[in-house]
């Protein structure tokens, strides 16, 4: 059985899904956008603060599972503009060890929720 995760430090689901689900050791997390989780408002300044906002959420999700982003196996990043990416790239940069950083694809796409510039997903081994 699968156990669902969900915490107030990050933000709330806006469908029919939940922030992450955790099966036989794996998290899987859903895509994350620079929702603050305590104001609602997104966080779209700049590209680098959009995307921090993005990796606190994740942080968030990961610590409320007992994990850190030394537990990622993979991060699935998406943006809305391929120009972006060494901006959004220096901010993600700064949450991973370079020498265990995880598998990774970075993928344009026409739109994302709330017409965002970035979306991160990720999963994670629980079990280390």
């Amino acid at each position: 059985m699968k156990k669902i995760l969900n915490t107030s430090n990050a933000p709330a689901p806006v469908g029919p899904y939940n922030q992450a689900t955790h099966h036989n050791g794996t998290l899987y997390v859903s895509g994350q956008i620079a929702i603050n989780p305590a104001t609602g408002e997104l966080v779209t300044d700049n590209i680098e603060a959009e995307t921090k906002q993005v990796m606190e959420n994740l942080k968030a999700i990961l610590t409320n599972a007992g994990a850190s982003f030394e537990n990622v196996l993979k991060c699935s990043v998406f943006v809305s503009d391929m120009g972006n990416y060494s901006r959004i790239n220096t901010v993600y940069a700064t949450y991973f060890d370079e020498a265990t950083a995880p598998a990774r694809e970075l993928v344009e796409v026409a739109n994302l929720p709330k017409y965002v510039n970035v979306e991160v997903s990720l999963i994670a081994a629980l079990e280390l």
